[in-house]
């Protein structure tokens, strides 16, 4: 089976990472790296993808930068996990549907492993946890190369999250797994973002259907 680099970058600036995601999918379309998995957190920002421009959505109080990945207006920013997984699929994954759905499994899985019951809603994608959506996904493809990926809500601060409309959804139906009380398992262990990137690692294998093998790299040791 084929393998995908993992990445774990700590705090980056969003548009350093859309601009270094870009240069990433171009250098893997072109068989220059492998696939690589980066896991990340954004100083906070919402990201506007078409859907909110088209709309005209206006988010008052809150920086902002435009982002070409699939939805509306998305939070990121402090006890937020971002998955961004720079994947060159085979002609037999090849289905946008088919990719966000081994996401939205992938998240779920790695959830229960922390004793949290997330589940995928008809409508709405993403990860949802008691009423309340946790985890969203947003990607651009090019010659069938992923960019951009998924976020997931683990201890947000104040009501960054809640207080904003985004994703076609009112506000108050995004949260964290903090503020529904998910801040450890029943054997005491806590729910925290290292946790969270070892469960995803633990199934990436099942969902991705890559092995994942950590490589100790920077933002710019990735591009060389």
């Amino acid at each position: 089976m084929d393998k995908i680099s993992v990445a774990r970058l700590g705090i980056v600036e969003y548009s350093l990472m859309a601009n270094q995601m870009k240069m990433l999918q171009k250098l893997r379309i072109e068989e220059r790296v492998p696939d690589i998995l980066i896991f990340v957190q954004h100083p906070e920002v919402v990201t506007m993808g078409p859907k909110a421009l088209r709309d005209e959505v206006v988010v008052d109080g809150y920086p902002t930068i435009e982002t070409d990945r699939g939805g509306g207006a998305t939070w990121h920013g402090p006890g937020q996990l971002v998955a961004y997984p720079i994947v060159k699929w085979g002609v037999e994954e090849q289905s946008i549907r088919g990719i966000i759905g081994r996401l939205e499994d992938w998240a779920i899985e790695a959830l229960s492993r922390c004793g949290v019951r997330a589940y995928k809603d008809p409508v709405m994608q993403g990860a949802w946890v008691d009423g309340h959506k946790i985890c969203s996904i947003g990607l651009s493809f090019l010659h069938w190369v992923s960019r951009h990926g998924m976020s997931i809500n683990i201890d947000t601060p104040d009501n960054r999250v809640e207080d904003l409309e985004g994703c076609g959804i009112e506000a108050g139906m995004h949260t964290s797994l903090a503020k529904l009380g998910y801040t450890k398992d029943s054997e005491g262990r806590e729910i925290d973002s290292e946790r969270l990137q070892t469960e995803l690692l633990s199934v990436c294998e099942g969902h991705l259907g890559r092995v994942p093998e950590e490589v100790d790299f920077s933002l710019v040791e990735v591009l060389v």
